[in-house]
């Protein structure tokens, strides 16, 4: 039978040789150095020495001593006799035979080495699973891991695999209620009366508050950008971000969203009160926060391809067909003012450098020279043409598709009062002028006269102070606040990207600032968050910890520095490393080189997406939190684009197509329904099983060694590291 969440074959690997320890494990834990072998040798027959080895390095490796010590893999015994001169490594079978022995052995070794039994740790161990479960809340597995990783590092003797599980088993569940009577005990009875009346279905409509509530928008137009913007005004006047719940660990808040988001409605109502409600408060707090992030993903969205790129193609399309025009008058101009030129500047002869006078010296003859060539009333309009199809000699590249972009006022006309009402911006110090002018465009719009003096003229740079000052259609003394307006949600497209401007009560687009502890808050979680990283109190203890192996390192270094010829003091004492000279690289090196770039596919990261897809299948993880079997056609590409868009934190724009697989829509859709913590932890699962079936890498090691460090996992199952899953953080980060 499994012990509860373990199953019968994790349960079997707990502090047992689950498998022959690799090259680097014997190296580490087996290797016997003098003061081993000074316990080792006063041991008498070579059975007894070789199973005193035996027990010593177990305990450093599994962290128990052994019932029977012969349960050990023969790679271990080899590399033990070896080291010991014992030819035969089999006399480790006589050393059971005396079970005094095997006890003696194991009281010494324990007095030695300073290990302890577990009862004497039981109740810090408590105190640190506490801990821990309260600011991770990771799975029963994981802390199960990590606390026989904390008894290891301590030297304390593992216990049975049941007493460990019940522990951690407990303890988790008590932080879990922990968790829940807290938020539970933040709320009035108003307030859980309003959260509960999120899981009805109101008269009429098919589905409760709830889930009405967490989907976004799903369309790139300004009315949906006003949506967005009442949707996020309707959550937040639920009142919850008023809820103070920076007592609670943020990673465990942003976990009980997620079940809050993604579990069904019906599922939550049979949960008891404090559960529940709960699980509501998070998932209303999170939804406060994540409307905000919509909506701005929205804005930024509808700005980059709505307005400014698409201001910028008409604005190119009306040069295209203005070209022809501008071609014939400039080449009108051009043929004049060469004849100019040519008649009215001195000749230089190229073989004797003699000067010539101008070939005329009056207008009248350069005129009839010109006319010959262009009639005066073609050149008038080509003048007169050039005037109206370019730009003033002031004005700069972007002030077509800018004027351009005044015309389609329309499109933010519905949500730019809504805007800064529901979101709250703040700003840095650079952002300042732009915030001040968003908060200011409300009360200018809609009048018929504005004045210079009521706007940020030193917004206005570029082509913006002509569109804004100087248009053609402006009163004396007037301004255009149509394009004022752009002008600011211009630059506010810009510095909510740098981050200069930000939403307060936003996740993605807020003050990357806001997140650090200090003060009474950092006060409040230290203890916990010290506890669980196991860092001492006050840092001095720790520095000095630190400065102490720092100390002993440069001394072990200095200690080698006379006898490296490669190193050199000059006169001053500065330490001077001799350049080491480049072995020149053989041509055979070269061919190869070139050969596998050759064969490499030039790719986009999409496309590599869709082809490991199709190998795998790991895309057919990727289900509907409604728990539907249907799936929407090209639900694979839309995954793709996904997966790229929040693993290179560039957001929807870059990805979105004509296609109906990449649209607006589709993609927010699927973001929202198919892409969560449970569907990227599978599709991890699946794509680790593949990459573990492929010949090469089992000749590698299974496929189990991070590339970014090298750091093995140390298990030739599923890690946790590895099955995980990640969900996106501010900075768009996904991993699949």
């Amino acid at each position: 039978m499994p012990v509860e969440f373990l199953t019968d074959e994790q349960a079997a690997k707990y502090a047992a040789y689950a498998e022959v320890p690799s090259r680097t494990e014997l190296e580490r834990f087996f290797f016997l150095d003098d003061a081993d072998r000074a316990l080792i040798e006063p041991k008498r027959r070579a059975h007894n020495r070789l199973g005193f080895a035996v027990q010593m390095t177990t305990v450093r490796y599994l962290g128990v001593f052994l019932d029977d010590p012969t349960d050990v893999p023969a790679e271990v015994v080899d590399y033990l006799a070896e080291q010991l001169g014992i030819a035969d490594a089999s006399a480790l079978k006589a050393y059971g035979e005396r079970e005094n022995t095997r006890l003696d052995h194991v009281r010494e070794l324990r007095r030695v080495l300073e290990y302890t039994e577990f009862a004497e740790a039981e109740a810090e161990l408590r105190a640190w699973v506490d801990a821990r479960a309260w600011t991770t809340g990771e799975g029963p597995k994981a802390l199960f891991d990590a606390a026989a990783g904390w008894l290891r590092e301590r030297r304390v003797l593992l216990p049975g695999v049941t007493t460990l599980v019940r522990l951690v088993a407990a303890v988790r569940e008590a932080a879990n209620q922990r968790l829940w009577d807290t938020l539970y005990g933040l709320l009035s009875t108003g307030q859980r009366a309003v959260l509960d009346s999120l899981l009805t279905v109101p008269p009429g409509a098919r589905v409760s508050e709830l889930d009405r509530l967490r989907r976004g928008p799903v369309r790139i137009s300004g009315p949906q950008m006003k949506w967005a913007l009442q949707r996020a005004e309707e959550i937040a006047d639920l009142g919850m971000g008023e809820v103070d719940v920076s007592a609670i660990p943020p990673r465990r808040l942003a976990e009980l969203s997620r079940y809050g988001v993604d579990g069904k409605a019906s599922l939550l109502k049979r949960h008891g009160d404090s559960r529940r409600l709960a699980t509501l408060l998070a998932t209303a707090v999170y939804l406060t926060s994540r409307a905000v992030d919509d909506a701005l993903d929205l804005l930024e969205v509808l700005i980059a391809t709505k307005l400014l790129a698409r201001s910028e193609r008409e604005t190119a399309k009306e040069k295209l067909k203005t070209l022809p025009r501008v071609e014939r008058a400039s080449a009108k101009l051009a043929a004049a003012f060469q004849i100019v030129f040519d008649t009215t500047s001195e000749q230089v002869d190229t073989d004797t450098g003699e000067l010539s006078p101008p070939e005329v010296e009056t207008l009248e003859a350069m005129w009839e020279r010109i006319e010959q060539v262009v009639p005066r009333r073609e050149l008038a309009a080509a003048i007169a043409a050039l005037f109206e199809l370019t730009p003033p000699l002031d004005s700069d590249a972007d002030e077509a598709w800018r004027a351009q972009l005044v015309t389609r006022f329309g499109t933010v006309r519905p949500f730019l009062k809504l805007l800064v009402k529901v979101v709250d911006f703040g700003a840095a110090p650079e952002g300042l002028p732009v915030l001040a002018a968003l908060k200011s465009v409300p009360d200018l719009m809609g009048r018929k006269k504005v004045g210079p003096a009521e706007i940020d003229t030193g917004l206005l740079g570029g082509s913006w102070r002509r569109l804004v000052l100087s248009a053609p259609h402006l009163e004396p003394g007037t301004v255009d606040w149509k394009a004022y307006a752009f002008c600011v949600l211009e630059q506010l497209h810009r510095m909510l990207r740098s981050k200069q401007v930000f939403a307060k009560n936003s996740s993605k687009w807020g003050d990357p600032r806001a997140k650090l502890l200090d003060g009474d808050a950092w006060e409040q979680a230290k203890p916990t968050v010290l506890a669980s990283l196991n860092l001492p109190a006050e840092a001095g203890e720790h520095l000095a910890a630190r400065a102490a192996l720092l100390d002993g390192t440069y001394r072990e270094v200095a200690a080698r520095v006379p006898e490296n010829s490669q190193i050199v003091f000059d006169d001053d004492g500065r330490l001077h490393f001799a350049a080491l000279e480049p072995e020149p690289e053989p041509a055979s090196l070269r061919d190869l080189r070139e050969a596998v770039e050759g064969m490499l596919p030039r790719v986009d990261l999409p496309e590599a997406l869709l082809e490991v897809f199709s190998w795998t299948g790991a895309d057919q993880a990727f289900t509907s939190v409604t728990g539907g079997e249907a799936r929407l056609s090209d639900l694979h590409v839309t995954i793709a684009a996904l997966l790229v868009a929040h693993s290179c934190n560039v957001g929807y724009t870059p990805v979105i197509g004509a296609a109906e697989a990449l649209k607006y829509g589709r993609l927010s859709h699927v973001d929202q329904t198919y892409l969560r913590l449970a569907t990227y932890r599978s599709a991890n699962a699946t794509l680790i099983d593949y990459q573990a079936s492929i010949p090469l890498t089992q000749v590698w090691g299974g496929g189990l060694v991070a590339s970014v460090d090298g750091t093995a996992c140390g298990s030739s199952s599923r890690c946790r590291a590895c099955t995980r899953g990640r969900t996106r953080s501010t900075s768009g980060a996904g991993a699949a």
